[in-house]
């Protein structure tokens, strides 16, 4: 069983285990051992996010890597999505992004791709963990101490081929006349949404673009869209659109204001293949926490959709064995395997902007019929995560709130794949049943695991 490795890489707080310096030079060491295992004269390509921290971290792996014979290609400031195109469109055997999505500044960490662009198997990621372990036990035997890493000189080129590659996926898409609010969250995108907006003709107005290390995701981005919203009202926008750190996924606000979530793009996105008979298997793959009102809309239209667990992983992993090209979550990740390997906030926010331009009609219209059932997410800070049926009074609340709702409502009750949280979403048609047992089930998950 992985111990480092979560669902979207190793995450921590920068300068903590395992993002301690010796532990990251582990890393690069142990990963350059497994690539050179299996290619002569391997190339890695690294990006980083906007973190005071991203730097020396990348900087710390890239000694280990290079001591372990791998060249390094290093693209600065680029988003997650950037990286894993470039790795496969480049050929490189692996690409790192130094990143740690959403979460607060003072945490990073290390996601990996393989030559293909998509996330590494378990199976990899734990033969990488037990050559961090043996790397980390030499070097406590031998008393070597981690030497301070060079500063990497960033390549621009790599940023400039991403850029042109999106261009290339909207060809002749003209937004003149399109006013649109840009929030980056003070990430990966800051400097690449704008520009890249501004040659399609928009005019743009950028918020939260101006990272200092600390600042990112702070009071904006995708985990706060109602800032977006707010600006692209004030504005008179046409489209505000908001990314998260890394710019992996996005969310939107109509021009009345409202928040369009990863349930709303993936309607929008499954009419349009579907009418141009693109959407293959006429199916889509959400995960269990979208909405039941998308479900319903989807099958209006005759469309069926999939559930696969929570993270964008196993969203893809549903869409590589039923076929479908298009997949999401209701926080913005949203995939289109016939483009990309993972999910891409900049190209979902593209074909979005494409798609209404070419319908003329603006985007709450083309949603209009979405009713959203009553739901509710709320997280529970924990100190540990065993397994939730293993907790007598935990699983009694999940099971009673399920046989209340049986036919009328969901529950769905997950450990967060990146932080220490338990997460409790409920929806049901009885708004006041959703908040009685959401309350009943958080109060015994804090009873026992919750941080006090």
């Amino acid at each position: 069983m992985r111990k480092l490795f979560g669902t979207d890489g190793i995450r921590a707080v920068a300068g903590e285990f395992p993002l301690d310096a010796p532990t990251i030079a582990a890393t690069g060491r142990a990963l350059g051992q497994q690539m050179c295992r299996h290619t002569a004269q391997p190339r890695a390509l690294l990006g980083t996010d906007t973190r005071e921290s991203s730097p020396w971290i990348s900087a710390t792996l890239a000694q280990g890597l290079t001591g372990s014979g791998v060249s390094i290609d290093y693209a600065g400031v680029i988003t997650t999505p950037g990286v894993a195109h470039l790795t496969h469109s480049l050929g490189y055997q692996v690409g790192i992004v130094i990143s740690a999505s959403h979460n607060p500044w003072r945490d990073n960490g290390i996601k990996i791709f393989g030559h293909d662009g998509y996330k590494l198997a378990d199976a990899v990621e734990l033969e990488i963990e037990t050559g961090i372990f043996s790397s980390l036990a030499e070097a406590f035997a031998d008393g070597t101490t981690t030497p301070p890493p060079s500063r990497l000189t960033p390549n621009p080129q790599d940023a400039h081929q991403y850029v042109a590659w999106l261009r290339s996926q909207v060809p002749g898409l003209n937004l003149t006349g399109w006013k649109i609010v840009l929030d980056c969250a003070n990430g990966a995108a800051s400097h690449i949404a704008p520009a890249l907006f501004h040659t399609l003709g928009a005019d743009i107005i950028s918020t939260h673009a101006s990272p200092n290390g600390r600042n990112i995701n702070e009071k904006c981005g995708a985990l706060h869209p109602e800032v977006v919203a707010q600006e692209t009202a004030t504005h008179g926008a046409a489209l505000g659109i908001t990314f998260d750190g890394d710019a992996d996924r996005s969310l939107f606000a109509d021009a009345r204001g409202n928040i369009v979530n990863g349930d709303g793009i993936l309607l929008l996105l499954a009419r349009h293949l579907h009418a141009q008979g693109k959407l293959t298997a006429d199916t889509v793959v959400a995960t269990t926490m979208s909405n039941m009102g998308l479900e319903a809309a989807l099958s209006r239209s005759g469309i069926k959709m999939l559930r696969a667990p929570v993270g964008d992983k196993y969203v893809l992993e549903e869409m590589r064995r039923s076929g479908a090209i298009l997949g999401g979550e209701q926080s913005g990740h949203i995939i289109f395997l016939d483009r990309a390997t993972t999910g891409d906030g900049l190209l979902t926010a593209l074909v979005v902007a494409e798609i209404l331009s070419a319908a003329g009609r603006p985007l709450h219209e083309l949603i209009g019929d979405l009713v959203v059932y009553p739901q509710i997410i709320q997280n529970v800070r924990v100190n540990d995560k065993p397994p939730l049926d293993s907790i007598p009074t935990v699983a009694q609340a999940i099971r009673s709130a399920e046989s209340a709702l049986s036919g009328r409502g969901r529950v769905v009750v997950r450990y967060s794949g990146t932080e220490k949280l338990a997460r409790v979403m409920i929806e049901a048609e009885d708004e006041a049943a959703m908040r009685d047992h959401t309350a009943k089930i958080i109060a015994a998950i804090q009873a026992a695991i919750g941080v006090q």
